[in-house]
């Protein structure tokens, strides 16, 4: 992975803000990011997570991404043992100034997020012409 993005150590796993009671704890999905000349792109497996349960958000230099898992039961039908039970996830990624954070384009599909980061334009590589004489 090149420094663009970096995953931070910082609550990847961790708790809210919330009394010890109520702690909500984290599962961190897996991400896999690839780089070319335009930018990143960031696929994230959310199992569960439909759009309106996800959230994606810039703060400063994180990209911060959090989503609730449901898993649905049929209404007849009451649950006697479940180890499938509701799953919270959330990821948080710093982000490189080369990156164009105003730009981010978010797809959720069959589970996967899908983000595309793009470069900043003067962060973009460029051929210098160079003329004779």
């Amino acid at each position: 992975m090149s420094n663009d993005m970096q995953t931070t150590p910082r609550r990847e796993v961790g708790a809210s803000a919330t009394p010890e009671s109520n702690r909500q704890s984290y599962a961190v999905p897996p991400v896999d990011v690839f780089e070319d000349d335009a930018g990143i792109t960031l696929l994230a497996d959310l199992p569960g997570v439909s759009r309106e349960r996800l959230g994606v958000r810039v703060d400063g230099d994180s990209l911060v991404i959090e989503g609730t898992a449901e898993v649905p039961a049929p209404a007849e039908i009451d649950m006697v043992y479940g180890e499938a039970r509701l799953a919270a996830y959330r990821r948080e990624f710093t982000l490189s100034r080369e990156l164009d954070a105003s730009r981010i384009e978010a797809q959720l599909k069959d589970g996967v997020l899908r983000l595309t980061i793009p470069k900043s334009e003067e962060a973009k590589p460029r051929r210098v012409e160079v003329r004779a004489g």
